[in-house]
């Protein structure tokens, strides 16, 4: 049974810098989605397996980015100048496929196969 152990969550004030991290136990595509009070899960990033590819949503392009230390099989979403907006629960996701895809593909729940339990990040003004 694959487990994703999500850290890093917590309550900041906006404008401030927060970095959450994902362990999984392989090298797997891994992505963030978060969910904000009321409304659906949305996707946030993800990175290939390998490292090579980042895909970023629309709504934080120029203030997250995505990375992974393969070594230590883990993934972080470094989040920057936070907005109330960026307020929610955030899940990892992890997808066994190592093949590329279009970021159509990235952006899609049901292209994961396993999910982390969530972790909290409220920004408050």
């Amino acid at each position: 049974q694959v487990q994703l152990v999500e850290s890093g969550g917590g309550l900041v004030q906006t404008g401030v810098s927060l970095r959450l991290s994902c362990a999984a136990s392989e090298r797997y595509t891994m992505a963030w989605f978060r969910q904000a009070p009321g409304k659906e899960r949305e996707f946030v990033a993800a990175i290939t397996w390998d490292g090579s590819n980042v895909y970023l949503a629309n709504s934080v392009k120029g203030r997250f980015t995505m990375s992974r230390d393969n070594g230590k099989i883990l993934a972080f979403l470094e989040m920057y100048n936070l907005k109330s907006e960026d307020t929610g629960v955030y899940y990892c996701a992890a997808d066994r496929s190592t093949d590329y895809h279009r970021y159509e593909y990235y952006i899609r729940e049901d292209e994961y196969d396993y999910w982390g339990q969530g972790t909290q990040v409220t920004v408050s003004s």
